[in-house]
């Protein structure tokens, strides 16, 4: 075959490769959704598929096990009409007009689910007042004929936690069960970008790292807000988790040089695009992306085949650069050890 027809074919590739790898990343973010179902019935922020085994082959095995998006769950604990008050998982209720009937809320619920929601919700509250989370005090929220599910319960409230919010819980003292949280990135104020009582964003940043990095690490504003309506959030619209998107995304999270935002070179009328900031490629990596987006996906790395290989590349040259880095900073010492010697 002629070179030309292979490099078309390989492009062809790609551009295939990139609309099933955000299809199904809004997909994956709404099966997490029903995975760890909520007690509200208000629209989801994100969502993702059942949860499964990792260790899917292709990419269109995986396109294979996931589901539509558009279910009417949240993620655990998250709602906008529910604030959880002391260990002993007091919460309070308010109804909204976007409820939808509560039968078909129930029928998504199982008991585990429903503790995993509460268990959320006194994670959040322990979250925003930045202390230790222990053993002790989630059991006290859990219902003692499911205590011997502790950890099953804990598992699913720390996937919805890490996939709506971007923070991982991290056992830090094994003897006294005590947890703490762990953001995927720096962002300021504890990840919640402002010293109010915001929701951490971290998890939206680390999404849409890799809506860019799998539209070949450039995605116009278009791309961005056909994912961002796929997960019910609109430009315009203020979210209850994200505040107003549009200014999140195209003003603060450029200001902190998450993410880098520019009109499309020759465009008329002006449009844009978003590529990866400095602080994004200091603080994370297409590895570390690609692995966030695999355990929503709950598969591996290495199904999302060609962003897994620029990902490896990407680790070799951090690698050498590093190696580099290094070299110098021992070259520099040695220098001045002589320097010293010759002054003495």
């Amino acid at each position: 075959m002629p070179r030309g027809q292979k490099s078309e074919l390989r492009a062809r590739e790609k551009r295939r490769q990139a609309r099933s790898g955000t299809q199904g990343l809004t997909r994956a973010q709404a099966a997490a959704a029903e995975e760890e179902a909520a007690s509200s019935s208000s629209p989801p922020p994100l969502g993702v598929t059942t949860q499964r085994k990792p260790g899917a082959k292709s990419r269109s095995t995986l396109k294979s096990r996931q589901r539509a998006l558009g279910t009417t769950t949240k993620p655990a604990g998250v709602s906008p009409t529910r604030s959880y008050k002391g260990a002993k998982g007091k919460i309070e209720k308010k109804h909204s007009s976007s409820q939808a009937p509560v039968s078909a809320v129930r029928s998504r619920k199982g008991p585990l689910r429903k503790t995993a929601s509460v268990l959320v919700q006194f994670l959040m509250h322990m979250y925003k007042k930045k202390k230790p989370v222990m053993k002790a005090h989630m059991l006290k929220i859990i219902a003692k004929k499911y205590q011997n599910r502790y950890l099953e319960i804990l598992r699913r409230a720390s996937f919805s936690m890490e996939v709506v919010f971007g923070v991982d819980l991290k056992e830090v003292d094994p003897t006294k069960h005590s947890y703490t949280f762990v953001s995927k990135m720096a962002l300021p104020s504890n990840g919640t970008m402002s010293c109010g009582r915001g929701f951490p964003k971290t998890g939206l940043l680390m999404h849409l790292l890799g809506v860019i990095l799998m539209k070949g690490n450039c995605a116009t504003e278009e791309n961005v807000w056909e994912f961002l309506n796929k997960m019910r959030v609109y430009a315009g619209k203020r979210h209850f988790i994200f505040g107003e998107p549009k200014k999140l995304i195209t003003q603060d999270l450029v200001k902190l040089k998450y993410l880098e935002y520019r009109q499309v070179a020759n465009s008329d009328p002006a449009r844009y695009e978003f590529l990866w900031g400095p602080r994004a490629h200091a603080e994370t990596s297409k590895m570390k992306v690609l692995e966030f987006l695999a355990k929503i996906n709950h598969t591996v790395p290495s199904a999302f085949q060609s962003w897994y290989e620029e990902a490896l590349k990407d680790e070799e040259e951090r690698a050498q650069a590093s190696g580099c880095s290094s070299v110098l900073s021992g070259s520099s010492h040695t220098e001045s050890g002589a320097d010293s010697a010759l002054c003495g």
